[in-house]
């Protein structure tokens, strides 16, 4: 083989591996999987539902009665208690069109805006430190999110996680059911005592034998 056939096939293999590496980095880069990882690795389980918009997501984690938020593609995390969640609130350009909050009955999205340039969802929690945590689910200044290319799909979805919250926190605030109380057994009554049995009589020729007795002095 000549020198420049097998400078050929090294510089074909390199493009190749290389080829093959930056598509590795590319999917484990992805979005996506960045902001699943980071939500599996805080809640110590895959999330059951989640939610990822341009950098930020949510996770909840149900079996651990517990969710994480997450922004900067998965660099930042915040851990909830499912009991700290108290409501979500649905956006369009800022102004609140649908919301679920503890205690209140779902205001689910009755009307969709025309001409809409953002829809965002917001949970809030009862945490002084961080109250809210808002994910811009469309926008049209920003990328649209896996396809997602009207406000109206947008919409579509934040109603389903208004229909979500409203079921968490209808089960959070649900009252425990009272365990019924133990009924303690109640000891066996004492036997009824045996009724004693009157003597018996003796027959009328012992009394008659006494009674001779009686006259022989």
């Amino acid at each position: 083989m000549s020198e420049i056939a097998r400078l050929i096939l090294l510089l074909f293999l390199a493009g190749a591996a290389l080829t093959a590496i930056g598509g590795v980095a590319v999917w484990f880069m992805d979005e996506e999987r960045r902001i699943r990882r980071s939500l599996t690795k805080v809640l110590n389980v895959t999330p059951e539902a989640t939610v990822h918009a341009h950098g930020r997501g949510v996770g909840f984690a149900f079996s651990r009665s517990s969710l994480a938020v997450t922004w900067d593609q998965g660099a930042w995390c915040l851990v909830y208690r499912l009991s700290e969640l108290v409501g979500a609130e649905v956006l369009v350009d800022g102004e609140v069109v649908g919301r679920a909050h503890r205690g209140e009955a779902r205001r689910a999205i009755d009307r969709i805006p025309v001409g809409a340039a953002e829809v965002g969802l917001r949970l809030l929690f009862d945490d002084p430190a961080h109250p809210d945590f808002e994910i811009t689910l469309w926008s049209d200044k920003l990328e649209a999110r896996r396809g997602v290319a009207s406000p109206a799909l947008a919409l579509q979805e934040a109603n389903r996680w208004l229909a979500r919250t409203e079921s968490i926190l209808r089960r959070q605030g649900a009252p425990a059911t009272p365990a019924a109380p133990a009924v303690a057994a109640q000891p066996a009554p004492p036997p009824a005592p045996e009724a004693q049995s009157e003597p018996e009589s003796e027959p009328d020729e012992m009394v008659e034998d006494f009674e001779d007795s009686n006259r022989v002095f």
